[in-house]
């Protein structure tokens, strides 16, 4: 294991230098890896796994549009993709990578179909950790295993063609075989790790809602709207308004960061900028602390939990969801983004 120093933090972590692709390989050389679910995760990651030499079938339900999917990226119809029943029995990692509203409904079957040894696979600590209201619960004889990607399932496979990797963290539920650890860290760098680092069920799911809900998602695109609509009712055009609020963010300075951290980036803008940022961090971080403490007593405490799965399982959720993607998509902010995105030289042929 390496150790990473975070201020004064160690941490240890896995590389893909000490866990290499050879030790992977050898590790899953008996096992058949089937991935139910191709809409989110399961492309990115049974692609990469594909591409690695580890034997991966798919389990989708058949005639929907992933299942579509799956075909055109080569997966066979009969051979390795079948339906979620069937891939499940053939498999001996199970990675259940379906939605979490989906993973509910199909329990009861996946269920059946596991044997004594499997190992079940979860790319997020949600239908475990909440099994009160889930209803997951493993039999005692498999292994029940975590690798949860720090990045969309389109990152995890762009990232891996290019050769730069994402990380992901780990973590072992149940360890039936006494083999749970080496599957987990073999499945990881599988599919396409820099490097892996340890956490919990409950640890991931907290911070993962918690980051969805708030910085990476939530917060953002509620902070993005209201810098907006605020320079928009001062008599900035959309153009400036949507520059100043996405455009500069997103093609240089979040790059900045993304490169050499937040303290680089503040100390290569301008004066003007490098004050005005320093001062008013604080209160940005003040003002949203009380949100972020809710968000997280209601994360920790199941009611986001049970908001996604009662939204998530209506009859018309996919109908509701289009409605409220209409919403944004049509919004003078983000019809400004897409103009403005087509003026970019790449868009124009430049």
């Amino acid at each position: 294991m390496a150790t990473l120093n975070f201020g004064g933090v160690e941490e240890e972590v896995i590389t893909s230098e000490e866990f290499t692709l050879d030790r992977a390989r050898e590790v899953l050389k008996d096992e058949v890896v089937t991935v139910l679910g191709y809409g989110v995760q399961g492309p990115g990651q049974s692609l990469n796994m594909r591409d690695n030499g580890i034997r991966v079938i798919v389990g989708q339900r058949e005639g929907g549009e992933s299942w579509d999917k799956a075909v055109s990226d080569g997966f066979v119809p009969g051979e390795t993709l079948l339906p979620i029943e069937e891939a499940a029995t053939r498999g001996t990692i199970i990675q259940y990578l379906l939605s979490d509203a989906g993973q509910v409904a199909t329990w009861p079957r996946v269920k059946e179909c596991l044997n004594e040894g499997d190992a079940l696979y979860f790319s997020h600590g949600f239908g475990i950790v909440y099994r009160d209201q889930t209803g997951i619960v493993p039999p005692e004889n498999v292994d029940v295993i975590l690798a949860a990607p720090k990045g969309s399932g389109r990152t995890v496979r762009t990232n891996f063609l290019d050769g730069s990797g994402i990380n992901s963290s780990f973590a072992i539920h149940q360890d039936a075989t006494g083999r749970a650890r080496e599957r987990v860290l073999a499945v990881g760098i599988a599919i396409g790790s820099g490097y892996l680092f340890p956490t919990t069920f409950e640890m991931e799911v907290f911070s993962d809602l918690t980051g969805e809900r708030g910085v990476l998602m939530g917060c953002l695109a509620g902070v993005m709207e209201a810098q907006y609509n605020l320079l928009r009712r001062h008599g900035h055009s959309p153009s400036e308004a949507f520059n100043e609020t996405v455009e500069e963010l997103t093609q240089s300075l979040i790059r900045l960061v993304a490169e050499n951290g937040m303290d680089w980036m503040f100390a290569n803008c301008s004066t003007t900028a490098q004050r005005g940022a320093l001062d008013w961090a604080p209160k940005f971080r003040d003002a949203v602390a009380p949100l972020f403490d809710d968000l997280y007593e209601r994360v920790k405490t199941g009611v986001e939990t049970r908001r996604v799965l009662d939204v998530n399982s209506a009859p018309d959720y996919r109908e509701k969801l289009r409605k409220e993607l209409e919403v944004i998509h049509n919004s003078e902010m983000w019809q400004a983004g897409a103009a403005v995105r087509s003026l970019r030289p790449e868009n124009r042929g430049a």
